[in-house]
């Protein structure tokens, strides 16, 4: 937090991202209107960073014309700085983060710990002074440059990893979910429990504290180290 109001504060072209969202609502836009980073801008994660609900599962990944005029809303431009939040935990802010990376943008941060984190450093707030605007009291963001150049992070779909289960070039696979769905003992979502066949169980909350701060980094090294040691992984949850 303390960085990113440093940032906030220079001369540094940034833009500050609000993702706050929960899995089945609701959706954080009154949480965003309530209180935010001053200057910052409301994302929406179902409607423009994850495409209808389908083949591709729950949240796939939006398309490209979506996401590239959705960064250019919030004002994004190819020399932009984008640091994005949400609540505390860094779930969505990643999903952002995954996305423009892959777009090719690699100047975007994720705030450690959130908003919650925010307000715990003592740092200031505002509020929207209307209930819909994406942007809180001051001018809406002017327009960004920004373009989509997506593929730079590698992918695999699930008809890939279907054909080559069972196979020597089977990828490691490594389910991010909480214990208990990956076991298939609770599954409050998806239709059918359990996991991929041979797929271990990584939970993303390992990653970061009680207070969503994320581990030292080679602490999180060796967590995955143990799990996968040094075989390239394939990562799911549940959408």
């Amino acid at each position: 937090p303390t960085e990113a109001a440093e940032l906030l504060r220079s001369d540094q072209l940034s833009v500050v991202a609000d993702v706050r969202w929960n899995l089945g609502g609701p959706p954080g836009m009154p949480e965003f209107v309530a209180s935010h980073i001053p200057g910052a801008v409301w994302v929406d994660l179902e409607t423009q960073l994850a495409g209808p609900p389908g083949v591709g599962g729950r949240h796939p990944l939006p398309a490209v014309a979506v996401f590239e005029q959705a960064m250019r809303d919030i004002g994004v431009c190819d020399d932009s700085l984008v640091v994005a939040y949400d609540a505390a935990n860094s779930q969505a802010a990643s999903r952002l983060w995954w996305l423009l990376t892959d777009a090719g943008h690699r100047s975007v941060r994720v705030l450690d710990g959130g908003f919650a984190a925010w307000r715990a450093a003592g740092l200031p707030s505002e509020r929207s002074e209307q209930s819909n605007t994406i942007s809180g009291p001051s001018t809406p963001p002017a327009r960004g440059d920004f373009i989509a150049r997506p593929g730079q992070r590698p992918q695999i779909d699930a008809a890939e990893i279907s054909a080559r289960l069972g196979r020597p070039d089977a990828p490691t696979l490594v389910d991010v979910r909480t214990a208990e769905r990956y076991s298939g003992e609770n599954e409050p979502i998806d239709p059918v429990a359990g996991h991929i066949p041979g797929a271990l169980n990584l939970p993303w909350k390992s990653n970061v504290d009680a207070d969503g701060r994320f581990l030292p980094p080679a602490e999180i090294a060796r967590l995955y180290a143990e799990a996968v040691g040094t075989d390239a992984a394939v990562l799911y949850c549940g959408s």
